[in-house]
């Protein structure tokens, strides 16, 4: 027998790990006046709250051996509410503040000269390592911790069903590792164009970390819009447009 169909019959395939891996449901981050609210702080809003709960309907079934959340509080009431569907016995959630947003500067405080780059090209460009999100983290220090963090989840075998509620940034970041081949922590590319909607879901298979195999089976999966049908924003369009308002009036 040939010795590479010999060696490939002795494999076997579709022994991966399960990663689900979610966005936080929807939040206001300007208050009924127009004006920013605290970013860290922010509780998911009436709509947010219903997708958290139709993305829990959809993994009601999935056992859930490890959950992990940034910690902000908007991830623990997306869990809770996720969690609180799912017909088996999930661990308690923890909190992996590694995995938090990208940080940028109080929304009243960004420089007008920061406002496009800061909004419109730091997820949109190609590896844009060195842009900084509305004036704060730079894409770059932002991924030296995010992709470690993951990388030492994946080399963890103790778990078979993980679910992660994260953030649009966060996952994204996620994402282009899975994507773009990252290894040991590292990555060359932090994709563009990734576009995470509130409690979306992403399915994400991954075998031996050393080896990099990951299978992206879905992504931007909205339960309450699952076309995408609502909006053609981007997230960061959407603030921006309300930021602007805000600072035109004040």
């Amino acid at each position: 027998m040939n010795t590479v169909i010999e060696e490939l019959s002795g494999r076997v395939f579709g022994k991966r790990r399960r990663i689900t891996l979610m966005r936080h449901g929807s939040v206001s981050y300007f208050d009924a006046s127009g004006r920013p609210v605290g970013a860290d702080l922010v509780p998911l809003n009436e709509l947010g709250r219903a997708q958290s709960v139709a993305a829990g309907d959809l993994l009601k079934h999935t056992a859930f051996d490890r959950v992990i959340v940034s910690g902000l509080p908007r991830t623990i009431e997306t869990v809770e509410l996720v969690l609180k569907r799912n017909r088996n016995r999930p661990p308690d959630y923890e909190a992996w503040h590694e995995f938090r947003e990208i940080r940028g500067t109080r929304m009243r405080d960004i420089k007008p000269e920061d406002l496009q780059a800061g909004f419109l090209e730091v997820f949109g460009r190609p590896s844009n390592f060195d842009a900084r999100f509305m004036g704060g983290e730079s894409v770059r220090e932002f991924t030296d911790r995010v992709w470690p963090a993951f990388a030492r989840l994946l080399a963890d075998p103790a778990w078979k069903e993980a679910l992660l509620v994260l953030h649009g940034g966060t996952n994204r970041a996620i994402l282009s590792y899975c994507l773009a081949h990252g290894r040991a922590g590292k990555c060359a590319a932090f994709l563009p164009g990734l576009h995470q909607a509130p409690a979306c879901i992403n399915l994400i298979d991954v075998g031996v970390a050393d080896e990099a195999d990951f299978v992206v089976r879905a992504v931007n999966i909205a339960a309450l819009d699952l076309l995408q049908t609502r909006t053609r924003k981007t997230t960061l369009e959407g603030l921006l447009e309300k930021l602007l308002k805000f600072k035109r009036s004040h």
